[in-house]
């Protein structure tokens, strides 16, 4: 791949979950770098895993990354950002007020809202023009794109929002700190806008569902203002091996998928990237990624015992079993979340349940993936724009009667606050929590960093209620109790076989566990080791998918299931019945080490 084609000091990576947007941007980092350029590597991902990947620890400051001279690293941490931002805005009351009313203010400054404004401010000082005086290149490693176009928007939303907000406050503490922020706002938004400044670069796989979601990221990136973009689509496999069937299905679902690339991305300058049979663990194999020569394999022999793990059709027995409940099917982005909660969903549908199927992901293809409506299931998405409108319209009815015509302005001045959205999808998610208890309701969430944000925003309403309730009325169930509730809610952990998608779902464990929740069982998705294949590539890669089975079951979960690989996609009911009968219901499934 040309160096040329990374010439701005900006280059922004984006694109779905799991299609490797990480990985390439450290290794055009480290490329970068080798050449000779001052390159600063910045993660805007709540959930971002740069440390494992660089073998560094990390922190809000640049650090130089080890072996590789010229380039410095850090990672956007949004709960230290938003810490720094209420200590700023409630530091003018320490000592005027009662330490009970700071205390209030600051429980109204937990949001997931302050969370995502505090980040944004961190990120849009490193496009300020000190940063391009330090660095030849600064390369943006982002959240999926659903969490990363919220975060591009915030400038226009909030600009607008100050604009109009003649009364001096907002969610986020007095109107003044925020008005300080709006230059810095608009030069963050001019700069990303600007085509000698910023490159955009959309990653993608040669799958249907990622090519489809690149081009709505294109779009929605071009009606920001970021036209400069470029397209790498990454993992493109060659089988060697003429006469195995699962290479050969492996690179023909890939040709397929190229051959149908919508046509906005096809307009795009594009390179493509082989698939690897290596995990992107360490500057050596990052180095190799973008390299014809490979790091030296660890080939061999991988002997393995039988090993617990379950079939996904067993587990769908003990989800049916209490005939109603609450399953979040939650995991990083890319991993076949959605798929797995179409699968479930339209099995309990297809025993005779109800069931609603509904995402809170903006990046979800719920409606595609099933390709079809199944007697007994409903389907909806927390479509945040909607939901947020609609609370709205909610609010000004019930209090339509007590309000005088500046008391509906004010109100409505309120309401345009991006933080209303919070609340909103607040709202819908705990209504869909409450409907499981008379029925099945199947949840699949945003990438996880999203998610998390959403259960922060559980957690503050859960505190607050709590805390207000006089003694009589707490036997009442907030959606957090509900969650933390084994008996009603069914919580999935979905991951890939591989190193750093298991890390990042035992990262997820360890945050949902601080809250409470604990995951029911993990699902590794996509698995090859029963397939048999020959092809050298893929077996490099099951020997390193066994691994992290045996990591998995040893470590993390409780269930185990392992989902194999169709050679089919699993869209349509048909293939999503066939997915889900996948192995024989309890019955301990063997793992052989190719």
């Amino acid at each position: 791949m040309p160096l040329t084609a990374f010439e701005t000091p900006y280059l922004f990576f984006t694109g779905k979950g799991g299609v490797g947007k990480t990985s390439l941007a450290c290794a055009t980092a480290i490329r970068l770098a080798d050449a000779g350029r001052r390159v600063l590597l910045v993660s805007t991902d709540p959930a971002s895993n740069l440390d494992e990947m660089l073998g560094a620890e990390l922190s809000r400051l640049p650090r130089p990354i080890p072996g590789v001279p010229g380039l410095m690293a850090l990672n956007i941490d949004p709960e230290a950002a938003a810490e720094a931002y209420r200590e700023r805005v409630l530091a003018p009351y320490r000592g005027q007020l009662p330490e009970a009313e700071v205390e209030k203010f600051r429980e109204e400054l937990s949001g997931a809202c302050t969370i995502e404004i505090a980040a944004f401010d961190e990120f849009a000082g490193l496009l300020e023009e000190t940063w391009r005086q330090q660095f030849d290149h600064v390369v943006f490693d982002t959240a999926p794109t659903g969490h990363t176009l919220r975060l591009l928007s915030l400038p226009r939303a909030w600009t607008h929002f100050l604009d109009n907000n003649i009364r001096g406050a907002s969610c986020l503490g007095p109107h003044s700190g925020l008005t300080m922020q709006r230059d810095r706002f608009a030069e963050a938004l001019a700069a990303l806008s600007n085509p000698q400044l910023t490159t955009v670069v959309l990653v993608t796989r040669p799958e249907r569902a990622s090519l489809q979601e690149a081009e709505r990221t294109s779009s929605e990136l071009h009606a920001l203002g970021l036209v400069h973009q470029r397209l790498i689509i990454n993992a493109v496999f060659r089988a060697t091996h003429p006469s195995d069937a699962v290479a050969l299905a492996i690179e023909d679902r890939a040709r397929q998928a190229l051959a149908r690339m919508p046509p906005a991305l096809q307009s795009l300058p594009t390179e493509e990237v082989p698939l690897r049979g290596f995990d992107m663990l360490g500057i050596d194999r990052l180095r190799a990624l973008l390299d014809s020569a490979q790091p030296p394999s660890g080939a061999g022999r991988l002997e393995l015992p039988p090993l617990p793990t379950r079939s996904l059709s067993g587990l769908i027995d003990e989800l049916a079993a209490p005939g109603h409940g609450l399953v979040l099917v939650m995991g990083k982005g890319g991993v076949g979340k959605t798929t797995l909660a179409c699968a479930i969903a339209a099995e309990l549908a297809t025993r005779g349940h109800h069931v609603h199927l509904s995402t809170t992901d903006p990046a979800a293809h719920v409606a595609s993936t099933l390709e079809g409506p199944l007697r007994n299931l409903e389907v909806s998405r927390i479509d945040p724009r909607a939901e947020t409108q609609a609370y709205i319209e909610k609010t000004l009815r019930r209090r339509e009667a007590e309000l005088d015509e500046e008391g509906r302005a004010l109100l409505l001045e309120d309401l345009a606050s991006p933080c209303t959205e919070e609340v909103a999808v607040f709202h819908a998610f705990s209504h869909l929590v409450s409907e499981a208890r008379t029925s099945f309701v199947v949840l699949d969430t945003a990438p996880t960093g999203h998610t998390l944000l959403l259960l922060d925003a559980t957690g503050a309403y859960h505190r607050q209620l709590t805390r207000n309730l006089p003694p009589e009325h707490m036997r009442l169930l907030t959606p957090l109790m509900r969650l933390r509730d084994p008996a009603y809610t069914r919580l999935l952990l979905v991951t890939l076989p591989e190193t750093t998608p298991v890390s990042e779902a035992a990262h997820l464990q360890e945050d949902l566990r601080r809250a409470g929740i604990e995951p029911w069982a993990w699902l590794i998705n996509n698995s090859l080791l029963a397939t048999g294949s020959q092809d050298p590539l893929l077996r490099e890669r099951m020997r390193a998918e066994a691994e992290q089975v045996v990591r998995v079951v040893r470590e993390y979960g409780q269930r185990v299931v392992l989902v194999p690989w169709m050679s089919e996609e699993p869209t349509g009911l048909e293939r999503l019945h066939a997915l889900a009968s996948s192995g024989a219901p309890d019955e301990p499934q063997p793992l052989q080490g190719p």
